[in-house]
């Protein structure tokens, strides 16, 4: 089977690339920086082929049509994840993309494409306990979760004959370049603040949960052309005590700070403000960022879990262990 993987060279798509190089798929993947993409292939358990391409620009259409002929499956992990953001630039990240991966999976006639979307989706400034995917979705607390929203919208109005839609929740792991290290720098800094008590439940992903809900989509027959399914870990954990274990294992002091949450809220739309007016740079809180830590989001698993026999192959305090690990090593290489 000859798979495509956009976004190759970021955080998720690396993972997804080593995991199907070393069960014997035929794996290219695309990305626009040359030295990330050598990094990947030099940690790759198998010979793949990287693709420079920049989705948004003219030839980027054409690179994928032809980068994707002979393809058995294309799997879209490029995008823009972020809080913060222009409207042009998720755009052109997270709806341009999709457009151009649609386009080379009918002029290719691909099988198959499994589309990295966000349970971002779900939230809505309000504690949200098992959601499901058939939920229908508040507006769109951001321009990441507009752009996103959007393009699952494409997915399901292309005609696919076989696609997938994931909506992984929190993915840390080895690589990652933006959940863990950014709690890791405030836990660094002084106190995290805890509101609402700390209490919110969060659900969290490991990237090898990820990567097997991945496979399973490239390899499991479908109960409809467009499936959509909730992905994490299973084990929702109270903000408070995912600190502590993370702090553990990471070996940090731990200083935390009851907040009350409507002081952080207000604090959060000041800095958004001031950041709007001063040209856009992202501030140093925004309300969503604060809010998924301040109320509770837990996703049900049922639907991937009775449709392609999902099941986590790593729980979660193991994840946390192997990417401290992971991030321990990385620390002593620097120093």
């Amino acid at each position: 089977m000859r798979i495509l993987v956009t976004g190759g060279t970021g955080f998720i798509g690396r993972h997804i690339v080593w995991r199907l190089a070393a069960k014997g798929f035929e794996v290219q993947f695309s990305g626009r920086n040359a030295v990330a993409a050598a990094e990947v292939i030099r940690h790759s358990p198998a010979s793949v082929r990287w693709i420079s391409l920049e989705h948004g620009t003219p030839a980027a259409t054409s690179t994928l049509i032809n980068a994707t002929r002979g393809c058995t499956a294309i799997v879209h992990c490029a995008a823009l994840s972020s809080p913060w953001g222009t409207p042009q630039a998720f755009a052109q990240a997270n709806l341009d993309s999709i457009d151009e991966v649609l386009q080379a999976y009918h002029a290719n006639t691909v099988k198959r494409l499994v589309h990295l979307s966000t349970p971002s989706l779900y939230f809505a400034f309000r504690d949200r306990l098992g959601i499901r995917e058939d939920e229908p979705l508040p507006a769109p607390v951001n321009e990441y979760a507009r752009s996103k929203a959007l393009a699952e919208t494409r997915v399901h109005a292309a005609g696919l004959c076989e696609a997938v839609i994931l909506r992984p929740r929190a993915v840390f792991g080895p690589w990652d370049g933006t959940l863990m290290p950014r709690l890791l720098r405030v836990m660094r800094r002084g106190p995290i603040p805890l509101m609402r008590g700390g209490r919110a439940q969060l659900d969290l992903t490991c990237i090898d949960n990820l990567v097997h809900a991945v496979e399973l989509s490239l390899t499991q027959p479908l109960p409809r052309a467009v499936c959509t399914y909730n992905i994490s870990n299973g084990t929702p954990l109270a903000f408070e005590d995912l600190l502590h274990r993370i702090a553990e294992q990471f070996r940090l002091k731990l200083h935390t700070r009851r907040v009350p949450w409507p002081l952080v809220d207000a604090v959060a739309r000041a800095l958004e403000t001031s950041a709007r007016l001063r040209g856009g740079d992202e501030p140093l809180l925004t309300r969503y960022g604060v809010g998924v830590l301040a109320f509770s989001q837990t996703l049900d698993l049922s639907a991937i879990s009775n449709e392609l026999g999902y099941r986590p192959v790593i729980t979660q305090d193991e994840g946390i262990r192997l990417h401290a690990q992971w991030w321990l090593a990385q620390q002593g290489a620097q120093a």
